[in-house]
Parts: C-alpha cells; structure tokens; sequence
C-alpha cells in the first residue's frame, strides 16, 4: 500500500484576518481562509451574487432558438446522459421549457446498447418522436457524427455540456459549454444541470423580452434549485464560488420543504431528514440511487421520479431506486472483493496506474470498482467490463498529479486506434477499447501514467485543517460545520489529533470501533473496512458526525487514517 502523510493546510494569515473581522467563528474563519475564501465578499452565497447568464457563452443565442421553437410549437427532445448530473439537467430541462409552453420530450441511451452521448444511433432513435430540435444535457461536447446525423435529418440541435471538448467542436446550431474554446464565463465547473440551468435562466430573460410574460405567470426558475443543488454535487464537480452558490440555494430550499416530490420520496425512502439536509446526503444518499438507475436498469425511472408531481408516483418510483440501489451495493461489493483477489499483494510501487479487467463484471459499476481500487492504492486506476460485441468499457478515476482525461489524450496521440472513443474529467473518465488491444491498453496508461506523475504524486497525502480542542469536540461545532457547504475543490473539515486508545473491538469483522481520550474527555470513534487493531496512542486523521442511537446523541469521529503516535 500507498505510504501516507498527514500535513496540515495553509492558512493565509490576511484572510484568517479579514474573515475574523467580519464576524466569521474563529473555526469557519480557519476553514474558509484555507479553502481560498479571501474576504467578507466570498462570504456571499446569496441568489443575487450568482455570475450572469449572458456571460456564458452560447446562452443567449440558445434561448432565441429555444423561445423561437416554443413559438413555433416545435416539438423538442431532450438526449440526457445515464448519471445523476444527466438525469436532473434533463428534469430540469423539462420542467422548465414545460412551463414555457414547450412541447418537450426526453431519451436517455442505453448505457450498454447505446453507449454514452448523441450517437447516430440515438439520433435515429430521437426521430421516431418527430422532433424538430434536439437538446443534449449533459453531453454531446464530442458528438460529432450524432450532430452530423441530426442535420442530415434537418434536425436543429443545441449542444449543452460541461465535458471538455476535443480538438474538432461538432457542427451544432449552438453549443453552450463553459470549457469550449472562446468561453469566458469565469466557473468552469458548472455541472452539466448547472449549464441547463443557466440555459433556462437565459431563455426566460428572451421570452420576457418578447411579452411572454405580459399577463403574468412567469415561471419561477429558483424553485428548481434542488434539483441543480442534487447533479451538482453528485457530479462531484469543483465547488468554486458559483457552484457553492447553486447548492447553497438549493439545500436552503430543501430544507424549507420546498423540493421536488421526486427529491421528498427519495429523502423518505432512505430515511433521511431533509429539514437538516447537507451536501453529503445529495452526494452520497440520494445521488447513488439516482445513478443505480443508470447503471443497472434505465435512468428515465430516475427522471420521471424527478418529474412527477403525484407524491404517490414519487415514492413508488424512489422505492424502486432504492431498490436498484441495493441491488448495486451487492454487485459492487462482488466485484470489488474480484478486484482485491485481482491485485492481490500488488505493491503499487511497482507501477504508476492500474488497469482492471473480469469477463463477468458489470459495465455500469466499473467506475465505482475503479475508485474503491484507486482510493486502497493510491494509483490511477480504470476497470474494464465487457459492452457492446468485441468491445471493453471502462471506467477510470484517478489521483491529484494526473488529470485523466487529458492522460487518455495523451495515449491517442501516440497510439491513435488504441482508444474507440473518451471523455470525461481531471478525476474520471471513461473510454471503449477493442477487448483484443487490453494488453496493449494496459501497457500505454501504465507508460503515460509513469511520464505525467511526478514520485511526490505516488505518495498519499492527507490535508487536514490541524488539531482541535477537545473542548470544540461536540455537537454544537457539528452542526455549525453540517450548515455549509463542502464538496469537491472545497473539502469537508478534516482534523488530526493525538488520542489516547482507551478501549477498541472489532465490529462484523469489518470495522474498528474505539473510545479514544483527548485532554480528559473521551469520544466515540469508528473506522470503517478496517478490522486491524492500533496502538496504544494514534495520530488520527478524522471528520465530525452526529451519532444517534436508541434516543441518545452524541459526537462520533469518523477516521480516515491513523498510525502509531
């Protein structure tokens, strides 16, 4: 295994300064100043401060299309991707252009049959519902023969994305994708709903231009902020200013009660308080049932959960997700336990990526096999399923030092019918590969990952925020830290200390729980999938959670990582 440190962030002094000045708690102002937040003016995560939908490039020329169709009463249809970021820009999407008067409709391809994207095959399958229009979300930043087979069909497209596009863009009647060349819009980590969403902020500005609006009834585009809350940080994209904005909103919504019913049922099933609703219940809660759909059946069932305004509806379609979602962590652990007897005793020293593949694993769980390997090694990692006939899908996710789809890029340059096709992100991406080239493959991510990482990028490193108090160890401090908003690019709270192990027993063979001492007090802790027991005394890198059990609460510490003191 990866060796690891544990290094204290930076903390500017003149933020920290001017952060306290403005009132900030000494602990939120220690957190924010190390996350980049540089003054009081950062502090504003209010609607109002939201970067203008003019400045995004396409937006504007997107809407007068848009608000021509719906005066026209062109029929549109949606192509949305089979993630949780794809399902609700698409359910945004729909929402928002029915509200509009749009006649709009949606697909979503088959993620084996189909594969990823506006591909030809799903232009032909979009044209049995006789559209004039085709709206990709969430994709089509690389769909170069699908645009070319919608024109060829005299079909009009608007090409809406995040991905980062190639070196040839396709011939697309708009495209609004902050990361295309030319963009200016200062976030380029909106996801691909936070995209759509500015689209549709974009839209109503034209139709209020041309009178839509003149008797009223303007649709009020803020009451879909969960849903841009929800894809947001399920995409795990960076949560820069912008985004924290979007998902800030959002959760105040949410926590007002003020959601879609499909968001309510998806809270009810999995039996989580929406009136106290964080980041980490998107992320990790209600997101993975959203993607179980898309890995494992089909995503519209996630879609019309989001889509629906019978409660009822809501919830048959949210147990069913739930459903899916166990189903998906019993697939997941099989192939994940494949994975470990895969590896082995491989010491990651060895090389500088891992490439994965099992005839029997499914494609639609790859990714997250990927980065459970990925995370135990501390290696760029991609896991192959079979797909389509010949064909091997994979899914990669990868360490800070290598930005993985620019790692794919690299290989395509020298190798170029190595790789079918590729997109994705710095952390994830996936890509198609003829099954006869794996070993091929295998070799090429090994020796790109080798010339792109530097030793120091092999080394895992913990940034935690220091040491706290004891005295700062309790519910209060939770609660405060569970108010804002943590995600990718600005990382939840993570603090180390020095414990004392007073007592530590094994639970269900798989995890480690102890009662750890600090300045007199002790705390309730758990590492979870780790049944080895520590010394005596540990320094732990840990995060703050509320535990409840049989009627009492109190503070648990969730370790990340610990070592002999």
């Amino acid at each position: 295994m990866a060796t690891t440190t544990i290094r204290p962030r930076d903390i500017p002094a003149p933020a920290l300064s001017a952060l306290t000045a403005a009132g900030l708690s000494p602990l939120l102002a220690r957190l924010f100043a190390a996350r980049g937040v540089p003054d009081a003016a950062g502090l504003d995560l209010s609607f109002k401060a939201l970067l203008p939908p003019a400045a995004l490039t396409g937006a504007d020329e997107a809407a007068r299309l848009l608000a021509d169709a719906i005066e026209a009463g062109a029929r549109m249809v949606i192509v949305a991707d089979y993630d949780c970021d794809g399902a609700t820009a698409c359910a945004l999407g729909v929402r928002a252009l029915r509200a509009f008067g749009a006649d709009v409709h949606y697909l979503v391809p088959d993620r084996v049959t189909l594969g990823y994207g506006l591909t030809p095959p799903m232009v032909e399958l979009a044209a049995r519902l006789s559209p004039e229009l085709l709206i990709t979300v969430d994709n089509g930043i690389a769909s170069i023969e699908g645009v070319a087979a919608a024109r060829a069909l005299g079909l009009s497209t608007i090409i809406t994305d995040h991905h980062l596009p190639g070196e040839t863009l396709p011939a697309a009647d708009v495209i609004v994708d902050p990361n295309q060349p030319g963009c200016d819009f200062p976030s380029k980590a909106l996801a691909g709903v936070g995209v759509m969403f500015y689209v549709m902020l974009a839209l109503r500005a034209e139709l209020r231009e041309r009178g839509a609006f003149a008797a009223g009834g303007e649709p009020r585009l803020a009451d879909l902020l969960d849903l841009v809350a929800l894809g947001t940080v399920a995409d795990v994209v960076r949560l820069d200013r912008n985004n924290r904005i979007l998902v800030t909103q959002g959760l105040q919504r949410i926590r007002a009660g003020r959601m879609q019913p499909g968001l309510r049922a998806l809270f009810a099933v999995a039996r989580r308080d929406a009136a106290r609703a964080n980041a980490f219940d998107l992320g990790f809660t209600l997101g993975p049932r959203l993607n179980a759909a898309g890995r494992l059946a089909d995503m519209s069932l996630g879609i019309e959960c989001l889509i629906t305004d019978d409660d009822a509806r809501a919830l048959e379609l949210a147990r069913e997700l739930d459903r899916l979602n166990d189903e998906r962590r019993t697939v997941e652990r099989d192939m994940r336990e494949s994975a470990d007897q895969y590896i082995g005793n491989l010491d990651p020293g060895e090389r500088a990526g891992v490439t994965l593949f099992e005839a029997g694993w499914h494609p639609g769980v790859v990714g997250l096999v990927a980065g459970r390997i990925k995370e135990k090694l501390h290696r760029p990692t991609i896991a192959f399923a079979r797909g389509r006939e010949g064909e091997l899908k994979g899914s990669g996710r990868s360490i800070p030092g290598l930005h993985l789809r620019d790692a794919l890029e690299y290989i395509t340059r020298r190798a170029p019918d190595l790789i079918l096709s590729f997109g994705g992100h710095a952390m994830a991406a996936g890509l198609s590969i003829r099954e006869e080239k794996l070993a091929d493959f295998r070799a090429a991510f090994e020796a790109a990952a080798a010339s792109l990482l530097d030793a120091a990028d092999l080394q895992r490193r913990i940034d935690t925020d220091g040491a706290l108090a004891a005295s700062d160890i309790r519910l209060e401090t939770v609660r405060l830290l569970d108010q804002e908003v943590w995600g990718q690019g600005f990382p939840e709270p993570l603090f180390d200390n020095v414990f004392r192990v007073e007592r530590q027993r094994i639970l269900k063979d798989r995890h480690l729980k102890l009662e750890l001492s600090l300045g007199g007090a002790r705390f309730e802790a758990i590492r979870f999938n780790c049944a080895e027991r520590v010394p005596d005394a540990i320094h732990a890198a840990y995060r703050l959670d509320i535990h409840e059990y049989q009627g009492r609460t109190s503070v648990q510490l969730m370790l990340e990582h610990c070592e002999a003191a």
